[in-house]
């Protein structure tokens, strides 16, 4: 997806069934930076060194230098996937939950990441549809995924 291009549209549980097993693209790569690693340590209470103190991660980590926290790249999604693909024809939605969801590469503090996205299913519920989505969070320069995971919404006409 090139920077600033539009969201593709897919318009209610018609649209959303004609695209079934489909990759719907990518985002923009958005840098994970120091400042909102702190920020979820914050507000998640997950101070672990690894991800809040650099000088620390530099020399004792693995990484070679604070990562992100797991759940902050998986917590992307919200921001990532309105640039991949937007849906009209409903009132509202709500994440319902995660069927799997692995943590398979570290995003180093000041790398970039971006969302791919496949619509694996729809399923019509009362007063709407349920999609589930395929998330794989890339990690530019890493050969595997950072995160992937099974991200289930509900959607209400």
């Amino acid at each position: 997806m090139l920077a600033g291009m539009a969201a593709r549209i897919i318009n209610g549980t018609a649209g959303l069934q004609e695209l079934v097993g489909e990759h719907l693209g990518y985002s923009d790569w958005l840098e994970v930076t120091q400042e909102r690693v702190n920020q979820f340590a914050e507000a998640t209470g997950d101070h672990q060194w690894i991800h809040v103190d650099p000088e620390r991660a530099k020399k004792e980590s693995p990484f070679g230098g604070p990562i992100a926290h797991g759940y902050l790249t998986l917590s992307l999604g919200p921001v990532l996937m309105p640039q991949v693909v937007a849906t009209t024809g409903f009132k509202m939605g709500v994440n319902y939950g995660c069927n799997k969801v692995r943590f398979m590469a570290p995003v180093p503090v000041g790398a970039k990441v971006r969302l791919g996205v496949t619509l694996l299913a729809v399923e019509e519920i009362a007063g709407g549809a349920q999609t589930t989505y395929a998330f794989s969070f890339e990690c530019e320069g890493s050969t595997k995924p950072s995160c992937v995971a099974e991200v289930i919404f509900r959607s209400y006409e």
